[in-house]
């Protein structure tokens, strides 16, 4: 039998780079992805190059922090009710709730305004979770309302606050 390589979660944070696992629903507000991604990348300490773990339980001992971006209603009410029937919500069930995963939810106001919606979110709270709230504003649809993701800037102000919390980054 080979030695197997240590786990990367096991390698002190001192000899690595911080890495951030983004979570990515079926929202138009994906659209925003490579902007965000891109943002994320300018962050001291972040992540250069993709890893390659496959199986959700690799990831979350990965990944140092979680953010979904954006989080629509469909997986919000999948996370919030313990369903995990995709890799997304495996790797969100499975997740340590001793690291911090944020959320961006990103729906049409309708959908925000459904009292199903409140209830969702305090659930997903309530875990420890840390909502980055939507914004106002008028919609691909064409309505005009709370729903959309938040602005990029903001995500990644927040990701650089959390991670600084947690002593992970420095500040530029």
């Amino acid at each position: 039998m080979e030695p197997k390589a240590p786990c990367p979660a096991a390698v002190p944070s001192e000899e690595r780079k911080f890495r951030v696992l983004v979570g990515v629903t079926g929202s138009v507000a994906a659209l925003k992805l490579p902007l965000l991604v891109s943002k994320l990348l300018d962050i001291p300490g972040m992540w250069k190059r993709r890893s390659d773990p496959v199986l959700h339980i690799d990831l979350r001992r990965w990944a140092d922090l979680m953010l979904v971006a954006p989080l629509d209603a469909n997986t919000l009410g999948k996370v919030a009710s313990g369903i995990c029937d995709n890799l997304l919500t495996c790797v969100i069930r499975a997740w340590d709730l001793n690291k911090p995963l944020l959320f961006c939810p990103a729906m049409n106001t309708a959908m925000w305004e459904h009292p199903l919606t409140a209830q969702q979110v305090a659930q997903l709270k309530a875990f420890g979770y840390v909502e980055i709230p939507c914004v106002s504003k008028k919609l691909v649809c064409g309505d005009q309302g709370l729903g959309a993701m938040a602005e990029v800037e903001t995500i990644v102000a927040k990701v650089q606050a959390v991670l600084s919390q947690h002593g992970s980054i420095q500040q530029s």
